[in-house]
């Protein structure tokens, strides 16, 4: 507080900051504002399946686009090729407060056997338009997860079947008797 009042009210300092201003700031204001208008960064696009609200008996997809700049983008569904435009929901770009954005967009639908549902997305840094297949097919995680409680089962298993073998190796020297 001490230093932001000094600076703040030392007209020597306050001179100095007003001729750099005129000197450097306003001079190259023009090229870095021009260089910066020039820049794009593609977006990544993540496709996902997501439990729709209210517990409806539709599937949802979610396709979500992160790390785009500049923030102008199109997000379009398509099934089987063509463009879909009922049951679709999405969010505005969202700034991620590091220059660029995301956008998520969700579309509801009922699934049939071999149809493609694609999330296409059209932006100033692509030259063609990304487009992401939705593959329905489990996960990595979800394999992950399946491989890990399959093989702790085996794993199981075996450790039950080695105590039971040598417990009866163990239980066949002794005679047991009765006792009252």
């Amino acid at each position: 507080m001490r230093n932001a009042d000094r600076f703040n009210n030392d007209p020597a300092v306050l001179g100095r900051r007003k001729a750099q201003k005129e000197s450097y700031c306003k001079h190259n204001v023009e090229v870095w504002y021009r260089n910066m208008l020039t820049k794009t960064a593609p977006p990544s696009v993540r496709l996902s399946s997501v439990s729709p609200p209210g517990g409806k008996h539709t599937a949802m997809l979610m396709c979500s686009v992160y790390d785009f700049y500049p923030k102008q983008i199109r997000v379009t569904w398509l099934r089987d090729g063509k463009v879909v435009t009922s049951d679709v929901t999405s969010t505005e770009e969202l700034e991620d407060g590091d220059w660029y954005y995301q956008i998520h967009s969700h579309l509801e639908y009922t699934p049939r056997s071999g149809e493609k549902i694609s999330c296409m997305v059209e932006h100033a840094s692509l030259n063609t338009p990304l487009i992401q297949d939705w593959d329905p097919s489990m996960p990595e995680s979800e394999r992950n997860k399946i491989a890990i409680g399959a093989s702790g089962l085996v794993l199981g298993l075996i450790l039950s079947l080695a105590g039971f073998i040598y417990y009866r190796r163990e239980a066949q020297g002794r005679i047991l008797v009765p006792t009252n």
